[in-house]
């Protein structure tokens, strides 16, 4: 990292960061409401000094407050690498109050390369909706390594599942679970168990209600099931197969924490656990875009996974672009997700998922899929939505 660019005043990226030099403004000029305040930078992606990233195509600058969209454009917003502007479109969103740079290239920014982005100041520089510009301009750097981007492995037909339990069938025990999308086996319908879609319920008591919303629940007869809704099964279980098979083919990547990943913030990558396990119980996991919004994280996992404890649920978080529809984990042994976690993702898993414990009713979230190969899936008082 340059020092000089270090040097300049304006690295802080937390918000209250630019709370606090928004209150220094308002004493300066007296602390009167209304008083004009120049705004700040509250977040910048990629990070100050961010190195061995991957192509990305995107940096974008949080601001502290609503800005006058005129004057966030290619003059006022450069990115240069090599001493050569980068070619890009700028834009800015009201609602979020961030502006991006997208580069040109569909490849995104030149590998193993640095960069300086500059946002101007001044009077030529951004303003504020009142007309205050940025008081000093804000520069940071970053470096991109020689690895590409990773691409989102495609599940086909699997996409449209929010719950698949292999040949083994789908359980749920509770009142509150919702799956949003399809539910399906290649088993019997009568290995549904829990479930009400639009059309049919599949074996429901008055304590054990899940509702599939946003799409149907798909097996194999005797009825409800049908030879077409099997066919639409069968389907869904190859594609899972063959995505499952997709990830576990990409070259391994390093594993952050000896298999624990709480408490980690991990750029986009492949994650690969050297022990055999992956973990998210001694904190939250975050998943940082760094600014890219196709950006993609893989997690291969030789044995098994698990998110949270009994009594200490963990969330996974994403911030600075990061989608859940583009983060998976491949895993071969078992999955579960412990009661009142919140995970992202889908999981793909050889020997199944298993969603909370029978009894609790605390509500645990996966944002993503959870997609059995061999075993099924059980559900307790869960909320799935397939993103």
């Amino acid at each position: 990292m340059n020092p000089i660019l270090g040097g300049v005043g304006v690295g802080q990226t937390s918000g209250a960061g630019a709370g606090a030099a928004g209150a220094a403004g308002l004493g300066a000029a007296g602390g009167q409401p209304g008083t004009p305040v120049a705004p700040t930078i509250s977040s910048v992606t990629p990070a100050l000094g961010a190195s061995g990233l991957c192509p990305v195509t995107t940096v974008s600058a949080g601001f502290d407050m609503a800005m006058d969209a005129a004057t966030i454009n290619a003059s006022t917003f450069q990115v240069v690498g090599n001493g050569a502007p980068i070619s890009g479109t700028v834009t800015y969103d009201p609602i979020t109050r961030v502006a991006r740079f997208v580069a040109t290239a569909a490849a995104g920014f030149a590998p193993s390369s640095a960069f300086v982005v500059t946002i101007k100041s001044g009077s030529a520089g951004v303003k504020g909706k009142d007309g205050m510009a940025l008081a000093a301009d804000r520069v940071w750097d970053f470096s991109t390594g020689s690895k590409a981007c990773i691409a989102a492995v495609d599940l086909r037909s699997a996409g449209l599942f929010g719950g698949f339990g292999g040949g083994a069938g789908v359980t749920n025990q509770g009142v509150n679970t919702v799956v949003n999308g399809n539910l399906g086996t290649t088993a019997a319908c009568t290995l549904i168990t829990g479930f009400h879609d639009a059309s049919n319920i599949y074996t429901e008591t008055p304590l054990n209600r899940g509702a599939v919303t946003n799409g149907a629940v798909f097996c194999a007869p005797p009825a409800p099931g049908t030879a077409a809704g099997m066919t639409i099964a069968t389907q869904a279980a190859a594609d899972a197969q063959r995505a499952y098979d997709d990830l576990a083919a990409l070259p391994a990547g390093n594993d952050p924490g000896a298999g624990q990943l709480g408490g980690r913030v991990l750029p986009p990558a492949v994650y690969t656990s050297a022990g055999g396990t992956f973990a998210i119980t001694t904190g939250d996991l975050t998943l940082d875009a760094q600014g890219n919004p196709d950006a993609v994280w893989v997690f291969q996992v030789p044995s098994s996974l698990t998110i949270g404890l009994g009594a200490t649920p963990r969330t996974v978080l994403l911030t600075n672009g990061a989608q859940a529809k583009n983060v998976f984990w491949q895993v071969a042994s078992a999955a579960r997700i412990e009661d009142g976690s919140s995970m992202v993702g889908t999981i793909i898993a050889g020997a199944g998922v298993t969603i909370s414990t029978a009894g609790q009713t605390a509500q645990t979230v996966l944002t993503g899929r959870a997609l059995g190969l061999a075993a099924s899936v059980t559900m307790v008082n869960t909320t799935v939505v397939a993103p």
